[in-house]
């Protein structure tokens, strides 16, 4: 009663205003416009959950989420799935002054089949196809200055097979109930009732409107984004008929493209002897889409590269029910990733999801739904002129999407043609179509094979799937490089935004991936950064940076790359930093230094230098920071550049030690027992191997080490001597028996050196390094300085930065409850030192070699059926490793994703010493800070 009371309320505010402004179009929500703000309307759901009676749900929604019915992934069969029907009621008031005017009811998406009644009175044909906007003019049905009675009758499973085919079998989670809003669109009774807007780069503008009733002109004026008048009235006799041109010309307007989304207002005015009939205002930008045979894709005559994603439209707590702020933390996240298209996978979005594409930048590939099926020509037809009308005037559409991976119904092919007016391309998603290759998730050198030999634009409008930790930044420089240089590529989509994972309200409400189906986003469900997402956003900056080493003889000169396309550097900022840390901990040795750079004059698409002018003592600082910012102050990315070297720290840390503790051993049974001051170590004498640490009589549980990944133990032949005040025990060389050699020093200070050198067991290996045991039930977390916070994977090192980190352990494994990220366990790089904080004495590791990794643990055991994905890891618990192994996804093996991806490859110079891998450690155990 009370929302009914607000709504009268509500509507006796509006008559005065809405007479004020017949001649515009009204609109008023009889749901919420979203997630958020959602309406209680009447519900009846007939199984499933709380099934069988009379209650009230918000709208929109999806019914599932709200505690109804049964949830369902697309893959399940259909005998089991919920077909659920559901009925929903909803009072609502209209004014009286609404009797001489339209009044329609739209409903912009509803799973699946909607009969809509006004006061019992159907209002049209039953509408079936979810993701569509449809409406019926109810003027006729309605009581006006009086009560009445909106009823809607819902089938998530429709009565045509068509619509299941192309909307409810796919590799996604299924829905019901009316998820998108509903309102009542108030016209006049002479009104435009479709308006068609191609806004060219060159100024020149057409307009197609159709309309009811008789007029005689109609007329257009153009806003800048500060409502001021572009250039001059326009206007357009009519000699009869139902529908009009109108052709304009503006001098230099602002273009519209995702780096610089210009937007105008078109305001339209239809008119009959003078008098405004009917105004309809739409944001336009000016921009032109043209296609060039075996060469690419042009925008505004410049050649593009498509940095994009595939979305869904979804969130955990309301399934496919969004909201304006969901897209605009959508777009943001995306353009944050320096991403700078989108595709609609594989319905169209939101209105506002477009709206928020228009004015904040990203180009948009609007996609007619159809999975692996489609629909059938009538059915067809009918959504896909309900779609373009809908969307048609967004500048940010650059593609139409017929369908999915074998979901294309060619017959409706002609029709994208012939309404749209911008003449859009399309393209059939995985197909060979149009001049576009779009094949989806191509192995890197079947790819390459294309990129410079084929003959059609190569865009794969999905690549490098998501899975877990896999696919996304895993792979991603490889393929984007690639991208970049050869020139029928016109870049890709990668597989997918977000990780569908659903709150389940049948389940205590757990948030369901359905096992390996949905995690396969860059974000987690509710927009967790995972390690890619970072990665992502360094390989597809458009500011390149080439590599360069810190060395004393810096010039303080980088070479840049312009990546953008409509940008020049100098339109960006440069910022840097120098930081300097204390050893052994995260707090700064002195305050850090920054200054401004000059941005460099470089056009889009050229190279061209960045001059940092750093003060004369660069180079006793630890790092160098470069932060880059875009036109509007968004960060781009930050670039991290050590300068001090891993064995320069080792050795400031090893001589602030104090030296003042004499060494001893003795040999017990098969081990050396080594003691300095309250350090007491076992080193076997047979292999060498750490067998015990105890300090001050208690045990510190790391042991078992170094042993060697794929490569073989064959350390023999351990002595131990003094070298002056310093214990050497070592194995020996022997080019046949024991090519790999292991020393451990022992140092008065308490320090323990270990050298290994070693050859890898195979020409083509995952691993290189040595491992060791550590219960995990005992650590804490660590300290290190080194790239962090997230870890590595030998085909995704990008996206981390240099500095000292903190991590707390946490058991997560990335795609799955508890989403926590960056993850504890995993590979990180160019490790310098670590404190391991554990439940008893805290322990150092320190690096003397670059390029070290330090392995924490092993996390849980995650695969597809494929067996694509598989994690690797040595054995033992904590290792150091100087070769990791890459990462696969849903689709392709490690391998498969390019040359970052394939085995490490060392050669084994017939087991010359000096040619050995070398790797340097320093371990401190004696709790010392």
């Amino acid at each position: 009663m009370k929302t009914f009371i607000k709504h009268i309320a509500i509507f006796g505010f509006l008559m005065s205003f809405f007479s004020a402004n017949a001649q515009e179009t009204e609109k008023i929500y009889l749901s919420g416009k979203g997630k958020d703000d959602m309406v209680k309307w009447d519900f009846y759901c007939s199984a499933g959950q709380n099934s069988g009676k009379w209650t009230k749900i918000g709208v929109p929604s999806c019914w599932e989420l709200q505690g109804f019915g049964k949830y369902d992934y697309g893959f399940a069969k259909d005998s089991l799935r919920g077909k659920e029907t559901a009925k929903y009621r909803y009072h609502f008031n209209v004014p009286a002054n609404y009797k001489n005017r339209v009044v329609q009811i739209v409903f912009e998406g509803v799973f699946t089949d909607a009969t809509v009644k006004i006061n019992g009175k159907l209002a049209g044909p039953t509408h079936q196809g979810a993701y569509y906007a449809f409406r019926y003019n109810i003027s006729k049905l309605l009581k006006y200055g009086a009560d009445n009675l909106l009823e809607v009758d819902v089938a998530k499973h429709s009565a045509n097979e068509s619509v299941n085919d192309a909307e409810r079998r796919g590799d996604f989670w299924l829905f019901g109930g009316v998820f998108r809003p509903v309102y009542l669109e108030v016209l006049p009774q002479q009104h435009i009732t479709e308006l068609a807007i191609d806004a060219k780069a060159s100024g020149v503008l057409k307009a197609q409107l159709s309309f009811t009733g008789k007029a005689d002109e109609i007329q257009m004026d153009l806003l800048d984004a500060n409502g001021k008048a572009f250039g001059k009235k326009f206007s357009q006799k009519i000699d009869g008929g139902q529908s009009a041109f109108l052709n304009a010309n503006f001098e230099n307007p602002k273009l519209w493209s995702a780096e610089f989304p210009n937007l105008y207002i078109a305001k339209f005015s239809l008119l009959n002897k003078g008098k405004v009939l009917h105004q309809i205002d739409k944001k336009i930008g000016f921009r032109t889409i043209e296609v060039k045979e075996r060469d690419g894709v042009y925008v505004n005559g410049v050649k593009m590269k498509f940095k994009g994603v595939n979305r869904h439209s979804f969130w955990p707590t309301s399934g496919r029910t969004t909201s304006k702020a969901q897209s605009v933390e959508d777009v943001k996240l995306m353009k944050d990733m320096n991403m700078n298209a989108v595709r609609m996978a594989h319905y169209p979005p939101d209105a506002h999801f477009l709206d928020v594409c228009d004015s904040l930048g990203l180009y948009v590939m609007d996609e007619l739904a159809g999975w692996h099926g489609h629909y059938d020509t009538p059915t067809g037809k009918k959504l896909l002129k309900e779609m373009m009308t809908h969307d048609v005037n967004h500048p940010s559409i650059i593609f139409w999407a017929n369908g999915n991976e074998g979901g294309h119904n060619l017959d409706l092919d002609r029709y994208f043609k012939e309404w749209d007016i911008q003449n859009r391309p399309v393209v059939h998603p995985w197909a060979n179509y149009g001049g576009f290759d779009t094949q989806h998730y191509r192995q890197y050198n079947y790819g390459i094979g294309n990129y410079m030999n084929g003959h059609d634009i190569v865009m794969p409008t999905e690549f490098l799937h998501g899975l877990y930790d896999g696919g996304h930044g895993a792979g991603l420089d490889d393929y984007w490089e690639a991208m970049w240089n050869k020139p029928t590529s016109a870049g890709g989509f990668l597989w997918v935004f977000a990780d569908e994972g659903v709150v389940r309200t049948d389940k205590d409400g757990i948030i369901d991936t359905d096992k390996d189906r949905g995690p396969d986003g860059i974000v987690g469900p509710f927009h967790e950064k995972e390690g890619s997402y970072f990665t992502i956003k360094e390989v597809w900056s458009p500011v390149h940076f080439e590599a360069r080493e810190m060395t004393a003889g810096f010039d303080g000169k980088f070479n840049i790359e312009n990546r953008y396309d409509f940008t020049n550097i100098n339109q960006c900022s440069f910022t840097w930093e120098l930081k300097k840390f204390n050893l052994l901990d995260n707090s700064l040795a002195k305050p850090i230094l920054s200054g401004k750079s000059n941005a460099p004059d470089i056009k889009p698409h050229a190279k061209g230098v960045l001059n940092i002018d750093l003060p004369k003592d660069w180079f006793s600082y630890d790092a160098l920071y470069i932060t880059a910012k875009d036109v509007n102050q968004h960060e781009i990315f930050t670039w991290s550049f050590p300068i001090s070297k891993p064995n320069q720290i080792s050795k400031a840390i090893l001589n602030q030690a104090k030296a003042n503790n004499k060494v001893t051993y003795s040999s017990i049974g098969e081990s050396f027992l080594v003691k300095v001051k309250n350090l007491q170590i076992k080193i076997n004498r047979s292999t060498g191997i750490l067998e015990s640490v105890n300090n001050e009589n208690r045990e510190i549980p790391f042991n078992n080490g170094p042993v060697l990944q794929e490569g073989a133990n064959n350390f023999k032949g351990f002595t131990a001597k003094m070298d002056a005040d310093t214990l050497v025990i070592a194995s020996v060389f022997n080019k046949k028996e024991s090519y790999n050699t292991l020393q451990w020093s022992v140092y008065p200070n308490g320090f323990i050196q270990l050298k290994v050198k070693y050859f890898p067991g195979e020409f083509y290996t995952w691993f290189a390094g040595v491992n060791f045991s550590f219960p995990e039930s005992e650590i804490k977390g660590v300290e290190y300085m080194g790239n962090g916070p997230y870890r590595v994977w030998k085909n995704r090192m990008k996206g981390t930065e240099f500095g000292v980190w903190h991590k707390d352990y946490n058991n997560t494994e990335t795609g799955e409850i508890p989403f926590v990220y960056p993850e504890f366990k995993g590979y990180h790089s160019n490790m310098y030192w670590c404190k391991f904080l554990t439940k008893g004495q805290d322990f150092k590791v320190l690096a003397a070699d670059e390029d070290t990794f330090l392995r924490l643990f092993t996390p849980r055991f995650m695969d597809d059926q494929w067996h694509n994905y598989v994690p690797l890891f040595p054995t033992g618990d904590i290792s150091f490793m100087q070769a990791i192994p890459s990462i696969g996804n849903k689709t392709q093996t490690a391998e498969s994703t390019g040359p970052m991806g394939q085995k490490n490859i060392y050669y084994d110079y017939e087991k010359s010493p000096e040619r050995a891998k070398e790797l340097t450690l320093y371990f401190d155990f004696t709790g010392n800070d």
